[in-house]
């Protein structure tokens, strides 16, 4: 799976000239593709994804069905717009609006309960990685956001918050080893957990991506600044098939 999070990013007519342009550029017979616009560009990205095979996605979901929630955006309402996927637990989320491991729970529960695929975001920061508490920070998130959880709809994302928008990738290396450690704790929760797809987010890019996606536990790639342009991402889908 190749994902585009464009954040708080583009316009309705921006987000349709994207993917006018981009549709021809790729082919969606051999990897999943899937478009995360701003809430205000889901309709319009829906009409003009429609049967194309590119999924479309939310960038958040509130944890309750209806309700006095000013500003908030349910499950029900995504699916309405045309969204088929939600990101939960993104380290903005958590760092700037306060998310905590059990408010992921919840929003996670609810977006399976309403038949939402979901993207669950993990990641250490830098004074983590260097205290050497990655495993110890993914265990935690992971624990936290998947409790009492099947893992049938979910798809994590592997994210260093240090390499998020800075330029700086996690080495292929260091992608691989936490990605693996994700793998091991995902089956001794679950035996069954093979199908879930680990990605990796972190400053990905056209030239970063075939050896990103050349470790054997990276699974695809969740794309933030380089997804913006349709050539830089149709480029990034390219490479990930190579």
């Amino acid at each position: 799976m190749i994902a585009a999070n464009w954040k708080m990013h583009k316009s309705i007519r921006e987000t349709e000239d994207f993917i006018t342009s981009f549709i021809p550029m790729v082919d969606v017979t051999d990897v999943d593709i899937l478009i995360a616009p701003p809430f205000t560009s889901l309709h319009a990205a829906a009409r003009l994804l429609y049967k194309t095979g590119i999924k479309l996605a939310g960038q958040n979901v509130y944890y309750e069905e209806k309700g006095a929630f000013t500003g908030e955006i349910s499950p029900a309402m995504l699916i309405d717009a045309g969204c088929s996927s939600v990101i939960i637990g993104h380290s903005e989320r958590r760092q700037y609006f306060s998310e905590t491991n059990e408010i992921v729970n919840k929003k996670i529960k609810i977006a399976i309960k309403n038949g939402l695929d979901v993207i669950l975001c993990i990641g250490e920061s830098l004074e983590e990685r260097e205290n050497n508490k990655t495993f110890e920070v993914l265990d935690k998130q992971l624990t936290g956001s998947l409790k009492d959880m099947q893992l049938d709809k979910i798809t994590i994302a592997y994210e260093p918050i240090w390499a998020i928008g800075t330029g700086k990738t996690a080495s292929p290396e260091q992608a691989n080893e936490a990605h693996a450690y994700i793998r091991e704790w995902l089956k001794k929760y679950n035996p069954d957990s093979g199908r879930v797809r680990i990605l990796y987010g972190g400053s990905v890019t056209p030239e970063n991506t075939r050896t990103l996606m050349a470790q054997r536990a990276v699974n695809g790639a969740l794309v933030g600044g380089a997804s913006l342009k349709p050539e830089s991402f149709a480029k990034i889908v390219t490479e990930s098939k190579s």
